[in-house]
């Protein structure tokens, strides 16, 4: 028989059956440790945990369920077997509860024992290894979301403390490709609504007279075709959980006032239905739209925008945070690089400079089919400065890559120019940059919003064409 690399410890006042633990398992684990003192026992697990430990559920004056509570409060997770007597044995199920895996009842014998230390290392090598992979996968899922630029950096601090309220419903703000709905998920999984549903709702791919059907579902008779006697919508299979609303500034004013009621009331009908169903759901929505700018148009519902807006997350687009777009696109280098089984090590200096300032319009969504392309089709070892040739490098961000934080540049005809056309140039340049997000806008060129707005209207600036 092959020695296994486990180490146990044993935690047993009577040095007669301590002897028999040790006996009966020296011939199949590398390491038995017996001790005879909880103080000293508890010591040691602190230096070095044991893989398993087996305990008497009476030490004396103290019994296992103390010592369980104890070496679970110190987040110590190794699995823990209980030696019981047949009249302990609710004392022993009270143990599991708060956190032994299993019991074995004296007299007991070595195959006896040694059935029960393999299970449980075998669950406990289980639960290590999902452990691993949901690590793993949360990794890879918040990948495109990490970074170091303050502005992400503080994008995902507000998410975190999002994430503890589970009832409070947020809007995330942000240009297409920066990441919103993987935002979405990152609040999530972060919350205690993990184990629950995470559905998803593109408010702007839904047609106009199917919403409510998608939204809340139907009964039977409902319209024609509607012969399920009962279909479940979108709200009704992320009860418990969370529903992603995405590119909600598309939704009709009408399905903005049956949404706005679900919000207060957490209750809705379905189509055709006369009984109300009630849901425990929390909602986040999301838009690239500038949502009061809407609500100021006339578009989108007041009272729908505050309501929403309890805990406002903004994504900046990937342009604004330059320091994290090498790494990455060296963490989508390293997908694609498993996907097609490649060993692309790297970018050249030149490549690099190139990736760091290119406008990416598509952000990180751009970015990450950019990488894919160049991995699936690159034959050398690293990315240079002719494997990004098909990249469009305009004028503008040559400019923008010439000037400093804060620089800025300003070309004026020997006739001269008028003040106001000059503001007006200024104000489009901007609303270029942000991609028409007047939020933003202001922001940048430092003035309030009504300013910017009253600046826009006065001015006659078109901002429908902005893209």
């Amino acid at each position: 028989m092959s020695i296994q690399a486990y180490t146990i410890a044993v935690l047993e006042m009577d040095p007669a059956l301590s002897s028999l633990i040790h006996e009966s398992l020296e011939d199949k684990y590398a390491g038995i440790s017996s001790y005879d003192s909880i103080d000293s026992a508890l010591e040691s697990f602190k230096e070095t945990e044991p893989d398993l430990l087996i305990l008497d559920i009476f030490l004396g004056p103290v019994n296992g369920l103390e010592i369980v509570d104890a070496i679970r409060s110190s987040g110590m997770s190794f699995p823990i077997i209980l030696i019981t007597g047949f009249n302990d044995i609710k004392l022993a199920v009270r143990a599991m509860r708060i956190g032994a895996d299993d019991f074995i009842i004296k007299p007991f014998d070595k195959d006896q024992l040694e059935v029960t230390v393999d299970r449980a290392l075998i669950n406990y090598a289980l639960r290590k290894k999902v452990k691993e992979l949901e690590a793993n996968l949360y990794l890879d899922d918040s990948a495109e979301i990490l970074g170091t630029s303050p502005a992400i950096r503080k994008a995902v601090q507000i998410a975190q403390i999002v994430a503890k309220a589970e009832d409070t419903t947020a809007l995330i703000l942000g240009e297409s490709g920066t990441g919103k709905e993987l935002m979405a998920r990152f609040i999530h999984m972060s919350s205690g609504r993990s184990r629950q549903p995470f559905i998803t709702i593109n408010c702007g791919a839904i047609p106009r007279d199917l919403a409510e059907n998608e939204f809340f579902g139907y009964e039977k008779g409902a319209f024609t075709g509607a012969t399920e006697k009962v279909k479940p919508g979108r709200f009704e299979q992320a009860d418990k959980g969370t529903i992603l609303l995405d590119e909600v500034g598309e939704l009709s004013l009408e399905m903005q006032v049956k949404l706005l009621r679900v919000l207060q009331e957490r209750t809705f009908y379905r189509l055709g239905g006369t009984k109300e169903v009630e849901v425990d759901v929390r909602v986040i929505a999301a838009t690239n739209r500038d949502l009061e700018q809407l609500v100021e148009e006339g578009k989108f519902r007041e009272d729908l925008y505050y309501r929403l807006n309890v805990a406002m997350i903004e994504l900046p687009p990937l342009r604004d945070r330059q320091e994290d777009i090498l790494p990455l696109a060296s963490v989508f280098v390293t997908e694609f690089n498993k996907k097609f089984g490649k060993a692309v090590s790297g970018f050249s200096p030149e490549a690099a400079d190139i990736l760091q300032h290119h406008p990416w319009k598509g952000n990180i969504r751009e970015l990450r089919n950019v990488i894919e392309r160049i991995i699936l089709l690159e034959s050398e070892d690293t990315i240079s400065k002719e494997s990004l040739s098909f990249l469009r490098n305009t004028s503008q961000s040559q400019k923008h890559k010439e000037l400093q934080d804060g620089q800025h540049t300003l070309l004026i005809h020997h006739d001269g120019v008028e003040m106001n056309n000059v503001v007006k140039d200024l104000i489009l340049q901007t609303l270029n940059i942000t991609g028409g997000n007047q939020i933003r806008a202001a922001k940048i060129l430092g003035v309030s919003r009504a300013k910017l707005r009253y600046r826009i209207d006065q001015l006659g600036i078109n901002t429908k064409n902005i893209d």
